[in-house]
């Protein structure tokens, strides 16, 4: 997989002298093996002077290894805790009707916060800001729109998971990072695959090979796929001229 390291750096080395020759990317720092590789990637494409990682733990979060992740690829680390904004928005609760949010926004906001986040930290130091989601949650729309869904460049998005594990091997990653089990580390969550119902081998071989032993499952892969479309797609907008109505 090393040719596929190299054409994902080259990609981004490119993309940036396009877009930002003087540019830092930052990226948000969860300490999951997606932000970990995307952020050896970076610092690989641009040295690790021109990346910046950010973790943003809500109140009582763990780092989950961000620290320690950014000062072994040598790149910039800052943290900048969203409790007191995740506070303000549990207040807004209170102003809707039923006098709270539903369970969903409640799970959407702190990803929300996080972009708000990186953004603004971005726009300060000069940065462009990385989408860390890979082929494979996209396909199933496991992502927040306007949360990890967003970003300037999207150096995994082209990657499904297997081939996200092989270019952090690559990358001569440590394998407690680049093989850590996944989850969306909200309070009482677990692995990924027991939320999905599916193993990510199952999702990566029917994306690529178009193949599904389980009758059920590919049904079940076919429906999220097409019940989040509109995450990455590009906006809808109407295509009659005005003048012309």
């Amino acid at each position: 997989m090393k040719n596929q390291k190299d054409a994902c750096v080259a990609w981004i080395r490119d993309w940036f002298e396009k877009n930002g020759p003087t540019c830092t990317a930052v990226l948000g720092m969860s300490g999951g093996k997606d932000s970990t590789i995307a952020a050896a990637l970076c610092a690989e494409a641009l040295g690790p002077e021109r990346v910046v990682g950010i973790a943003m733990p809500a109140d009582g979060q763990s780092l989950n290894e961000a620290d320690e992740i950014c000062k072994y690829l040598g790149i910039r680390y800052l943290c900048l805790p969203i409790g007191r904004i995740e506070a303000e928005c549990d207040a807004l609760g209170a102003l809707m009707p039923g006098g709270e949010f539903s369970l969903q926004t409640v799970q959407n906001i702190p990803p929300r916060i996080r972009m708000t986040v990186l953004y603004a930290a971005a726009q300060s130091l000069n940065g462009m800001v990385a989408n860390t989601c890979n082929l494979s949650e996209d396909y199933i729309g496991y992502a927040t729109l306007y949360g990890d869904a967003a970003g300037s460049f999207s150096p995994l998005g082209g990657m499904v998971v297997r081939e996200v594990l092989e270019v952090g091997r690559a990358l001569g990653l440590p394998s407690k990072w680049v093989d850590k089990t996944p989850d969306d580390g909200l309070p009482g969550s677990c692995p990924d695959e027991a939320k999905f119902g599916f193993s990510y081998a199952t999702l990566d071989r029917y994306i690529r090979e178009g193949v599904c032993d389980d009758p059920e499952i590919k049904e079940k892969i076919d429906r999220m796929h097409r019940r989040n479309l509109f995450k990455t797609e590009i906006l809808h907008i109407p295509t009659f001229i005005p003048s012309e109505i």
